[in-house]
């Protein structure tokens, strides 16, 4: 088991993985707070691939990478992944008004 020091490589090769058998991929997290080190692992049984960092700001990777398999996992491996942007949870919430008066 090798570390994918690259965070596009890592998030590439995983999706491929998915892909190529969604009935025995699995996907782990491991976060130590005492060493404040997250872990991603995805593995089919045959090939294991792993990534880690110790950087805060990577939350929001490891978010992004959650939202790519729950949409794998609940629309099917074919699914545009293009979609998964985050943009339609932005456009989701409403815009929020000025607090002066009411015309």
């Amino acid at each position: 088991m090798v570390y994918i020091t690259s965070w596009d490589e890592f998030l590439e090769r995983s999706v491929q993985l998915f892909r190529a058998d969604p009935e025995s991929t699995r996907y782990v997290m491991k976060y130590r707070h005492c060493d404040g080190k997250l872990i991603l692992k995805v593995t089919d049984n045959r090939e294991c691939l792993k990534y880690k960092t110790d950087q805060a700001q990577e939350a929001k990777k490891m978010e992004k990478l959650n939202n790519i398999f729950f949409t794998l996992m609940a629309r099917g491996p074919e699914v545009d992944l293009s979609e998964v942007t985050g943009k339609e949870q932005i456009d989701a919430q409403p815009t929020k008004k000025g607090r002066g008066r009411k015309q």
